[in-house]
C-alpha cells in the first residue's frame, strides 16, 4: 500500500478517534451538569481561589457559590479584583491555586470554549465588516451548528432584545445602546449555562445605562439563566442583583441580598461604598451603660434601639454611620427617637430631592429632604433619626459592632 495512502488512512482514523473522544467528553459534561442541577449543586463554585502576578496577590483564598438561575453582582472599586475573578471563571486567566466548577464540572484548566459560558465585555467587540445577523451567527457558524438552528436562535434572540429591525445593519449604523444589545445577543444565541458580564454599560451615557439596566433585568427574568455581572456602579448592583458580593483588595467583604448589605453593612468600607448619597460617619467614643451611649463633639446618642452583633458593645473609639435618607427634619425630625438642632451650611438641589449639609459631631453631615422643603443656608432646623437604623463600627478595624 502506498505510503501516502497509509498516512491518509492513519490521519482519518486519528480524526475519527478525536471526534469520538470529544463526543464522549461532551456527553459526560451533559450528564454531570444535569445531575448537578437535580442535586441543587451551585451553578458556579469557586474554591480556595488564589491568583498572583509575580509577588502581587490579586485574589487570595476566595470562595464563592452562585446558585442556579441567580443574578450575582461583583461590586467594588477599580483594582479590587472583580473583573479578574470573572476572567478566571471564563478561563481567560490561569489561576495560581484553587478550583472552579460550573454545574458540577471542574473547569479549572478547561479552555473558555469548553466551559459553556457566554461573555459580554465592556467593549462591544463587534466585527465592523459584518451585519448584525452575521455577528450574531459567527460563533455558531464556527461551531458548525446547522443553519436552520442558527436561524432559529437568531430570531429568538432578536425578539428578546428587540433588535429585529437591526439584523441587516452594520455596527457603524447602530447607536451605542444598540451595539451593546448586539454584544449581549452574541452571548445569548449560544444557549449557555452561565452568562458573564464585565461592566457592559460603563461606556454608555446615563440615560442608556438606565434603559439597558431594565433590559438586562427583563432578560434575566425571561431566561432564568445564571448571570454573573461585574460593575463599580452601586446603583446597577442594587437594581439588578439577587445577591451582591462586595469586593476589596481581592477579597469578598460581604455577600448578601441588596437590602441586607444596605441595611446591615458588615464593615465601614461596605457601608461607605454602598448608597448614594454616601453614608455619614461621625467619630466618637462608646460609653458603657444600660443602654450604651455614643458620644461625640456636642452629640450624645443612646443606643437602646441599636442591635449589636454577636460581639456586643466595645468600649473606646468608634464610628457611627447614618444614611442621609434616614434623617427627618422639622417636626418629623423632633419626633424621631434621637434629634438635634443644626445650622444649614450647603443646599444642593437634586430634582425630586435636595441634599442639605450641616455640621454634626464636629464633622460634615448630609441629609435628604423634599425639594419643596425650601431650606436656606444659615437657617436652623431640627434633624432626627432612629439609632436602631444606624450602623456602628470599630474605629480601628472598621468592623461592625
Amino acid at each position: 500500500m502506498p505510503r501516502s495512502l497509509v498516512g491518509g488512512l492513519i490521519q482519518s482514523l486519528s480524526r475519527t478517534g478525536r471526534a469520538a473522544q470529544s463526543a464522549a467528553q461532551a456527553a459526560e459534561r451533559v450528564r454531570v451538569r444535569e445531575a448537578a442541577r437535580k442535586d441543587g449543586v451551585p451553578s458556579v463554585s469557586v474554591r480556595d481561589l488564589s491568583l498572583s502576578f509575580g509577588n502581587v496577590a490579586v485574589l487570595e483564598h476566595l470562595d464563592l457559590d452562585v446558585k442556579d438561575g441567580e443574578f450575582l453582582v461583583l461590586l467594588g472599586p477599580s483594582g479590587c479584583g472583580k473583573s479578574t475573578l470573572l476572567n478566571c471563571v471564563a478561563g481567560l486567566i490561569d489561576v495560581t491555586d484553587g478550583q472552579i466548577f460550573i454545574n458540577g464540572w471542574n473547569v479549572t484548566w478547561e479552555q473558555p470554549k469548553d466551559r459553556n459560558i457566554g461573555m459580554v465585555f465592556q467593549s462591544y467587540a463587534l466585527y465592523p465588516q459584518m451585519t448584525v445577523r452575521r455577528n450574531l451567527s459567527f460563533g455558531l457558524r464556527s461551531a458548525r451548528v446547522p443553519s436552520d438552528e442558527i436561524a432559529r436562535r437568531i430570531a429568538r434572540t432578536a425578539e428578546i432584545l428587540q433588535i429585529e429591525p437591526l439584523l441587516d445593519r452594520k455596527p457603524s449604523q447602530l447607536s451605542g445602546g444598540q451595539r451593546q444589545r448586539v454584544a449581549i445577543g452574541r452571548a445569548l444565541v449560544r444557549d449557555v449555562d452561565v452568562f458573564l458580564f464585565d461592566e457592559p454599560l460603563s461606556n454608555l451615557d446615563a440615560k442608556l445605562r438606565s434603559e439597558l439596566r431594565v433590559e438586562i433585568k427583563r432578560l434575566h427574568q425571561t431566561l432564568a439563566n445564571t448571570m454573573v455581572y461585574v460593575t463599580h456602579d452601586q446603583i446597577e448592583a442594587m437594581t439588578l442583583a439577587d445577591r451582591i458580593a462586595v469586593m476589596k483588595s481581592g477579597l469578598i467583604q460581604q455577600l448578601g441580598a441588596p437590602h441586607e448589605i444596605y441595611s446591615r453593612p458588615i464593615n465601614r468600607f461596605v457601608a461607605g461604598f454602598l448608597g448614594s448619597p454616601a453614608m455619614n460617619f461621625i467619630t466618637g467614643v462608646l460609653e458603657p451603660g444600660a443602654p450604651p451611649v455614643f458620644r461625640a463633639d456636642g452629640v450624645r446618642v443612646p443606643l437602646d434601639r441599636y442591635a449589636f452583633d454577636a460581639r456586643g458593645a466595645v468600649d473606646g473609639t468608634c464610628v457611627i454611620g447614618v444614611r442621609p435618607e434616614a434623617v427627618a427634619i422639622g417636626e418629623a425630625g423632633a419626633a424621631r427617637p434621637w434629634s438635634h438642632e443644626v445650622a444649614i451650611e450647603i443646599v444642593e438641589p437634586m430634582g425630586a430631592n435636595t441634599l442639605v449639609w450641616a455640621k454634626l459631631g464636629g464633622t460634615n453631615f448630609a441629609f435628604l429632604v423634599d425639594s419643596e422643603a425650601g431650606l436656606k443656608v444659615g437657617e436652623r432646623t431640627t434633624i432626627g433619626f432612629d439609632p436602631g437604623r444606624a450602623s456602628l463600627f470599630d474605629e480601628a478595624t472598621g468592623a461592625r459592632l
